[in-house]
């Protein structure tokens, strides 16, 4: 059976829980690849009508009951993962769901690793790397915003973004091939062709103004500035509503940089409390200023306690010990004791953060995303720059190889194993 379950087309057949962990009032077992239909058959008696749900007596190789369940039946190509799938719905006690676990591994089935299932989706067709990605993001979305901006991706926003320049790129070397093999036509496609590479460079500059999606992954990093006995400390614990760091009036008590994580306004955002910037007078002080000025360096938005940053948009001038110190014109009077102003900077923060993630027309994008799109812009400006027409079919060449890599071609096997490896069995 087992090598029966492994014999067509390359894949072998693999089953996992794709529900939570049981107990619980229902599990879902799923089961993709070449055996999935006579395994329903062995366990159910037969096969239902594809996408309807049907009561049947699940039984083991001996015949004996393991549950009363609802069967599915979803033929390939026309599945979640491209191949023949179906699902088990059963009684969610721990009991139910080993027993039709150990019948399905004494059928020779495989259990699925990790993303399994959606790395089969991928590979036959039914997602896109973009599409991946997204439901990955969603499946660890713990913030609405989170949330809305995976399920974009995950439904093939970006996806669509990438096809539609790929195409048009495959109509640019097309227009520039024909000048090629036919000179007659190149005075009269020039015009043409500078057009194209005009709106595809529009294009890429409209995604590549993005903001980068791991902000919102990772979340806004907020890093609070000042020197010693500023109130950074003390305004960390405020805004986190927790006792996160050490408070004391002794000066350099903070020597490294501290992190936490914070929902504010919704928005996922990473707080940083830092040493205060002063002369050390110590080599651990100094360590801890050094890893204080790379945390402000790489921080999307600044708490400055006092003037200790030049003036930038990242910045947000803050006065603390508001109930100790008279106002300052010009900064938000905040009192981390009797949480007078807090609200204030907080809706203050909440703004700030909004306007450096993807807003409601917007997709964020990763690193590796951005990395390739600028090298595409690039070898289209190389084109633009260039009367040589097989110098422009070269530029064009590199820039669909690119775009081709970007949406799941060559060399991306590591990139998805590191990928999958976010996913759940089930999935």
């Amino acid at each position: 059976m087992a090598a029966a379950a492994a014999n067509k087309g390359g894949f072998d057949t693999i089953y996992a829980l794709s529900s939570g962990r049981p107990p619980a009032a229902i599990a879902v077992v799923r089961i993709s690849g070449p055996e999935a239909a006579a395994t329903l058959r062995a366990l159910a008696g037969r096969v239902p009508v594809p996408r309807t749900a049907c009561l049947a007596r699940l039984r083991d190789a001996a015949g004996a009951t393991l549950d009363h369940g609802l069967t599915l039946w979803f033929p390939g190509p026309a599945s979640a993962t491209g191949e023949d799938l179906a699902e088990l719905h059963l009684h969610g006690g721990r009991a139910v769901v080993d027993a039709v676990l150990r019948t399905l591994a004494a059928r020779g089935l495989r259990m699925a690793e990790p993303g399994e299932f959606t790395r089969r989706a991928l590979i036959h067709g039914r997602l896109d790397l973009a599409e991946v990605e997204g439901l990955g993001d969603l499946l660890s979305a713990e913030t609405e915003i989170q949330r809305v901006e995976a399920l974009r991706r995950a439904e093939g926003q970006l996806g669509r973004a990438l096809r539609g320049l790929a195409d048009a790129l495959v109509a640019l070397a097309a227009m520039i091939e024909a000048r090629i093999d036919y000179e007659e036509a190149q005075a009269l496609d020039g015009v043409e062709t500078d057009g194209a590479l005009h709106a595809l460079s529009a294009r890429l500059d409209a995604l590549l103004a993005a903001p980068p999606v791991e902000r919102l992954r990772e979340g806004v990093r907020i890093a609070i500035a000042g020197p010693p006995n500023a109130g950074k400390s003390s305004l960390f614990n405020a805004l986190l509503a927790n006792d996160a760091a050490i408070v004391s009036p002794i000066a350099g008590t903070t020597r490294d940089v501290l992190e936490r994580p914070v929902a504010i306004a919704g928005i996922p955002c990473l707080l940083l409390d830092t040493a205060g910037l002063r002369e050390a007078e110590d080599a651990v002080e100094r360590i801890g200023i050094e890893r204080a000025r790379a945390a402000l360096a790489s921080a999307d938005l600044i708490l400055d306690l006092a003037e200790t940053v030049p003036e930038s948009a990242a910045r947000i001038a803050v006065q603390g010990k508001a109930d100790l110190v008279p106002p300052i014109a010009g900064r938000l009077a905040v009192s981390s004791r009797t949480g007078s102003g807090l609200d204030t900077l907080l809706q203050t923060i909440a703004s700030r953060a909004a306007a450096l993630l993807p807003g409601p027309d917007q997709i964020g994008l990763e690193a590796r995303y951005r990395v390739a799109l600028e090298t595409v812009r690039g070898a289209l400006d190389a084109a633009r720059a260039t009367s040589d027409l097989v110098l422009q079919a070269e530029h064009v060449r590199v820039a669909r190889e690119t775009l081709n890599r970007l949406t799941g071609g060559a060399d991306i096997e590591a990139m998805l194993d590191a990928l999958f490896g976010r996913f759940c069995l089930g999935k």
